[in-house]
């Protein structure tokens, strides 16, 4: 079973795998290290809606283009 003092060292140990794990110079180390940062930054890219930019100027240009095609 899994002591409460062994589980800070576990995360710590993990975090230094994913932070320093690509200067590793053991290949599958590196790599394993490389694709869990990029699986961990893509699923927190996932966690947030894309943002699109607003067009401020959207319902004027509505307007203008209403009022260019005789409609009121």
């Amino acid at each position: 079973m899994l002591s409460k003092a062994k589980f800070p060292l576990l995360i710590v140990l993990f975090l230094l795998f994913v932070l320093l794990g690509d200067r590793i110079p053991f290949p599958p180390v590196s790599n394993a290290s490389l694709q869990t940062r990029t699986t961990i930054n893509n699923f927190m890219l996932g966690l947030f809606p894309k943002k699109q930019p607003r067009n401020p100027y959207e319902r004027t240009e509505k307007a203008i283009e209403k009022q260019e095609q005789g409609g009121q």
